[in-house]
């Protein structure tokens, strides 16, 4: 990349970054996305409600899934902020934007300070980076907990520091207790990968690295502690159908290679190309320029492996290709990469010099813009959302016009140009799609809105019974009041007095055929948001994917359950 040699292209640089950061805020108050957001929400809740730390319980059951580290930190915001939307997304936001400063002090140390202002540009844009901002998991936690323990595994022999290793064994730590043993494949790729191809042993069998480990298996011991207690303790409980379930035993082993080799309790169907064309979508708008960055990065780098920096390569691509080989897939899964893919395409944007490279990244990133709001325009005819208004037309109309002509006020060099050109291409996609698409599609979980409007609509505070759903746990976190679950043919511990029922329209009939006295209190129409159809998006073939869904007042039944 032609590199302008003013303090005004930097700081240009710095304002797109500050722009980006807020564009990655504007799904914060957006309801939770079911099944898994608001599951990890309502996990958390109960963890403050009970003031219970130690035990995970979901549907009034144990729960044996993921570690505790997220919910640790979401029960802190909880208890800091309330049971609200933003408290539950801020703290996985905030931990993606400690992974860009470490994403730009790993690049910086690696390049240079370009290299590493565009490395967070390009990580902050890039689409499932976005979409795991809304819908917020255990990726963005991950995310920033894993760049930070390779930066500071780096800095722990470059130069020696022992408050390097200390740091990046506890960021090591947290990863582990946020999604398991497999948190230690990137950061262990990335470092001893480096040290392999380079051939640098003296480094690789360092004492250092026995130390690093047993201070990990100290800074896990919570999560080991908290295992033994709920699980191990209690051989007696039943978990996936089975008793003697060990959770330390879940924790090492069955949460994670269990999945790689399907033998676990929880088991998928993997494609080795499942995470290749994942990638082509989930890296947008950069992907195309980070397949052809890895290719040349490999084909420069062989030719001087002591050279060649290989942690973002090895870090990136060895996680990469045990995913693949895995039976459990899942798009987001790749997230905790992408600082590694950030920087390596970073790179290669910034060394480019042939004018025939850069006409080609022109004319690529040209097709992809062009591509991508298409996109919108299209999704917007079709979708018709009734959450736009002129603030957000007046939004998106002013960031094409920046499309249009700010590259050009910037810089006159190509490659910059059509850079900041796909940046803000980025900027439109997803204000449209945090402001406008997503804002409207979530009226259609139904969970979620009957929640808050139980919330203002139930003065008696009568009882909440709900029958088993798609997507439980939304009622459950934005009810103020705890609920209460039936099995849809009218079994269950259900209360004397009379009480509030949200449950589909066949089942109300169902019930008042076998004589409950039922009045309509409201209706609304449900839609599993995580799963989206081309019918359902089309707004004249909506009506017939979605499922009516009533909040019923149950005065009487007759056939109490035993």
């Amino acid at each position: 990349m032609d590199r302008p040699n003013t303090d005004i292209y930097a700081k240009w640089l710095y304002l797109f970054i500050g722009a980006a950061v807020v564009i990655n805020f504007t799904g914060l108050f957006v309801p939770i996305i079911g099944p898994d957001g608001t599951l990890y929400a309502s996990i958390a809740k109960t963890m403050v409600q009970h003031n219970n730390y130690v035990d995970l319980f979901a549907f009034g059951q144990d729960w044996l899934d993921k570690p505790h580290f997220p919910f640790w930190v979401t029960a802190i915001f909880f208890k800091l902020f309330g049971f609200k939307t933003w408290s539950y997304k801020l703290p996985g936001i905030l931990f993606l934007m400690m992974g860009a400063y470490y994403t730009y002090l790993f690049a910086k140390n690696l390049y240079n300070k370009r290299i590493a202002l565009w490395s967070v540009l390009l990580l902050l844009t890039a689409q499932h980076i976005l979409l795991s901002n809304n819908d917020v998991r255990a990726e963005p936690y991950l995310t920033g907990l894993i760049i930070a323990a390779v930066y500071h595994f780096y800095k722990s022999y470059n130069p020696n520091s022992f408050w390097h290793l200390l740091a990046g064994c506890i960021f090591t730590a947290c990863a582990i207790m946020t999604k398991g043993m497999f948190a230690l494949i990137p950061i262990g790729g990335a470092i001893a990968g480096h040290f392999i191809i380079t051939r640098q042993w003296n480094l690789l069998f360092a004492w250092r690295w026995l130390i690093a480990a047993l201070l990990i298996l100290v800074f896990i011991l919570p999560e080991i502690y908290c295992l033994y207690q709920q699980f191990d303790l209690h051989p007696e409980k039943l978990i996936f159908d089975r008793h003697n379930v060990s959770g330390i035993k879940f924790f090492f082993w069955d949460s994670q290679f269990g999945r790689f080799f399907n033998t676990g309790p929880i088991k998928g169907s993997g494609d080795p190309t499942f995470f290749i064309h994942t990638t082509l979508w989930a890296f947008l708008p950069w992907s195309l320029l980070l397949f052809a960055a890895i290719y040349q990065f490999i084909k420069k780098g062989i030719k001087n492996l002591p050279g060649t920096e290989w942690y973002c390569l090895s870090g990136a691509l060895l996680t990469f290709l045990l995913f693949s080989a895995s039976k459990f897939q899942l798009p987001h899964y790749l997230n905790i990469v992408f600082p590694f893919f950030a920087i390596i395409t970073a790179q290669f944007v910034h060394h480019l010099q042939s004018e025939k490279s850069k006409q080609a990244v022109r004319i690529t990133q040209i097709v992809v813009i062009v591509l991508l709001l298409l996109i919108i325009i299209v999704l917007h005819y079709f979708f018709q959302p009734g959450d736009f208004n002129v603030i957000k037309g007046v939004i998106l109309a002013l960031l094409f016009i920046a499309l249009l002509f700010l590259p050009k006020f910037i810089t006159h060099d190509v490659v910059p140009k059509i850079m900041l050109r796909t940046v803000l291409a980025s900027f439109i996609v997803n204000f449209y799609l945090n402001t406008v698409f997503f804002s409207s599609l979530m009226h259609y979980q139904a969970g979620s809105e009957i929640g808050i409007w139980l919330n203002q609509n139930n003065p008696q505070k009568l009882p909440i019974v709900q029958t088993g759903d798609d997507n439980v746990w939304a009622l459950e976190f934005y009810s103020d009041q705890s609920i209460i679950y039936m099995n849809t043919n009218g079994t269950g511990p259900l209360p004397k007095g009379p009480f509030l029922l949200y449950t589909p329209v066949p089942v109300v009939k169902d019930l008042v055929a076998k004589g409950w006295h039922i009045q309509t209190v409201k209706t609304f129409q449900r839609y599993w948001v995580s799963r989206l159809k081309p019918a359902f998006l089309n707004r004249a073939t909506r009506e017939k994917e979605l499922t009516t869904v009533e909040v019923v007042l149950v005065t009487s039944y007759l056939n109490p359950p035993r």
